[in-house]
């Protein structure tokens, strides 16, 4: 047997369960994410018990690396703790800040509302977490894993993600070799972002590795680009302003909806500063967060300027605020979400709501689809993947055609419009997931395929091969 040995416990039969085993020798692992399965990827009505525990070995993984706090990398966290693992959880600076928040909320909703527990479990996690500058080596050997060493890298997808590159011993046989002659670089990309994404600095290319583990989310894809994306979005707030409807757009509370309240807060004050006719209806548009976990995230992506790219920190040295702008509104309170939900399905005033679930699986999001799908001069604007089996897929498929889908078990009549803009996509297209590998100075030997539909993986796995004939490209398809 030689090792190092790439396993893949998710994200091989679609986009969730991120959850890959780096194996050094017979008695040591490195997890990279552990992520919860979601859309089609689990069974009819939810995840069950079964889906969420680790059904694989543990008692041999000394440490978790995580790639970013997204629940579909994260979810699976606590049961991992629960099937044994206290090893550390490497990550970077700004995911140390996050991972808690996130965990602590999927806790209370998936496990338990008693406060103790949760309380204990935060604080053994806090306690496992090792924060990571990024671009720097850091060596293993406090885990128990002599002779390899990580780096993490910014991925661009969003605050704090990274992918993450790893150099380790290439031993044979089921005994380590404290000393050996030769290592190999092995990097998983995690979710690489799309260039020019708000708030975040672009990823770049590693010098090059022997093996990758890489994304595909969008691998059959392109994405418009930035400008084209902003203007479409203007004009559905435009349409909003006429018809005085309201903007519905589902969004992940991470990421997703603080590059969106970024580019909001561009569109409006462009134009209410025009020189030459500075259009003050803008001012009546309320911009609403209805989520207190994307509140509560906006508020550490404030704390964590430092780590904005150039553009938006100068926005911040002129006296703009884009996250915390004027007409920005944010809803906490259950009772207040459900008052505002029957406002706005009757009101006058143009509003534009962002509210989880990114894919309307779930949250408060479905009580605003129930109340404003049957309304035409409401919008429904996706700006994120919808998973297949997702509501969000199925509004996407069938709300041009003016079908119907399924919410809690009840048909809902799909009147209001219906838009997507693939540039606010949080993930890299296929072009930009080809130019990670083409700037890569060594090119893979072997590069494995995860995180995708089958057509996308496949279309993907072919451009990689004319790409770099000489790599063996895999789509993996169990561990």
């Amino acid at each position: 047997m030689s090792y190092p040995e790439i396993l893949h416990h998710g994200a091989i039969n679609g986009v969730t369960g991120s959850c890959h085993e780096l194996r050094l020798d017979a008695d040591r692992g490195i997890l990279i994410d552990c992520g919860l399965f979601q859309g089609a990827e689990v069974s009819h009505g939810g995840a069950s018990l079964q889906e969420m525990q680790i059904e694989f070995p543990v008692s041999h993984i000394k440490a978790l690396v995580i790639t970013h706090v997204h629940l579909d990398h994260v979810g699976r966290l606590p049961y991992l703790i629960a099937a044994g693992f206290q090893g550390p959880i490497y990550c970077s600076q700004p995911s140390a800040l996050l991972l808690p928040e996130v965990l602590e909320d999927a806790v209370r909703i998936g496990f338990t509302r008693n406060g103790e527990v949760v309380e204990k479990f935060i604080g053994l996690i806090r306690r496992l977490i090792r924060p990571i500058p990024y671009g720097e080596w850091h060596d293993l050997a406090e885990s128990g894993l002599e002779g390899t060493r990580l780096r993490l890298h910014r991925a661009g997808h969003i605050l704090g993600s990274v992918y993450v590159e790893f150099d380790c011993p290439v031993v044979s046989g089921p005994t380590p070799i404290r000393q050996p002659a030769r290592k190999e670089r092995i990097i998983f990309s995690g979710d690489l972002g799309a260039p020019h994404s708000p708030l975040l600095p672009a990823p770049k290319a590693p010098f090059g590795c022997d093996r990758l583990v890489i994304e595909s989310t969008y691998g059959d894809q392109l994405h418009e680009d930035r400008r084209l994306r902003k203007q479409r979005l203007q004009a559905v707030l435009e349409r909003a302003l006429a018809d005085n409807g309201t903007v519905l757009i589902p969004a992940f509370s991470i990421g997703r909806t603080q590059e969106l309240l970024y580019e909001l807060e561009e569109i409006i004050h462009r134009n209410l500063n025009e020189e030459v006719a500075p259009n003050l209806r803008w001012k009546e548009l309320a911009i609403i967060v209805d989520s207190p976990l994307a509140a509560r995230f906006t508020q550490i992506y404030r704390e964590l300027k430092p780590f904005w790219d150039a553009e938006a920190r100068r926005k911040v040295r002129q006296g703009r605020h884009p996250l915390s702008f004027e007409q920005l509104i944010t809803v906490n309170d259950h009772a207040d979400h459900m008052r505002l939900v029957q406002h706005l399905a009757s009101s006058t005033r143009p509003a534009v709501v962002l509210a989880a679930s990114g894919m309307c699986a779930g949250g408060r999001v479905v009580n605003y689809l129930k109340a404003m799908l049957g309304e035409p001069k409401h919008d429904i604007l996706f700006v994120g993947y919808q998973a297949a089996g997702t509501p969000g897929r199925d509004i996407l498929k069938y709300g041009p055609r003016k079908g119907y889908v399924e919410l809690d078990g009840e048909r809902y009549d799909i009147r209001a419009q219906v838009h997507k803009i693939g540039g606010y996509s949080a993930h890299a297209d296929q072009k930009d997931l080809l130019n990670f590998v083409k700037r890569m100075r060594k090119k893979p030997r072997e590069i494995r395929i995860v995180h995708g539909d089958e057509d996308a993986k496949r279309v993907l796995q072919q451009k990689f091969r004319e790409l770099v004939p000489e790599a063996q490209v895999l789509i993996p398809h169990g561990s």
